[in-house]
């Protein structure tokens, strides 16, 4: 066991391992954070600009108390809430993509405005760069306006930029897994390839420390 384990490529598999499980940890600490399955999204389009541009990284903090959240237009003295929402032509359940496979269509704009209605608060909406208010139909809506239940959070944060990563790879599923693939077989073939200088012995080390050996077994003994 202890062999194997000195194995540089059993040891590669095992760091890459290690780096798997400490991303999908730190990826459901976040959600457990921000009380949301979508605590960082990729602003995909640019109708929240000049507020979010196509790229950022998108913070969602979630479990909201919708009584209190904030909704009003951009050019109020408080501007409403930017929520991201299921958009409500698909709702909650997942849309199966070629390649892609289940997606769930997801909506960031501001809360311009809401109404309550049998307990249930329904949200106007509308994006920044946008000419109107959005008047959605289909699953949870009501007269234009979506239902709290598909909210997904409010938007707390943001790192511009920083979501041309995640876009590319949704964008270009095959080329960003062949990518992923080729880097890692990179990493292994290297490994195998080019041994660590210290794992290198000079020729004849071991014969000459086996003839040393040897010698002064044999040696005779002073009388």
């Amino acid at each position: 066991m202890r062999d194997l384990l000195r194995n540089e490529a059993v040891q590669t598999i095992i760091l890459i391992a290690i780096m798997v499980a400490g991303v999908a940890a730190f990826w459901f600490g976040l959600r457990f954070a921000f009380r949301t399955e979508f605590p960082l999204l990729a602003v995909a389009s640019g109708s929240m600009e000049p507020v979010f541009y196509r790229g950022d990284l998108i913070v969602v903090q979630g479990g909201l108390n919708f009584t209190e959240l904030n909704a009003a237009s951009k050019d109020a003295q408080s501007p409403g809430e930017v929520i991201v929402f299921f958009d409500p032509r698909y709702g909650r359940a997942p849309v199966y993509l070629p390649v892609a496979g289940p997606e769930c269509r997801l909506i960031v704009h501001r809360a311009v405005s809401k109404v309550e209605n049998n307990g249930t608060w329904y949200f106007q909406t509308q994006g920044d760069s946008n000419f109107g208010p959005d008047s959605w139909s289909g699953t949870e809506t009501r007269e234009g306006r979506i239902s709290e239940k598909l909210l997904v959070g409010r938007v707390v944060g943001k790192v511009p930029w920083l979501g041309q990563i995640p876009l590319f790879m949704h964008e270009n599923q095959i080329l960003a897994t062949v990518l992923i693939v080729f880097l890692f077989a990179i990493l292994i073939i290297v490994d195998f390839i080019f041994p660590k200088k210290g794992d290198r012995k000079p020729g004849g080390q071991k014969e000459k420390l086996l003839n040393i050996t040897i010698s002064k077994k044999y040696a005779p003994k002073n009388r």
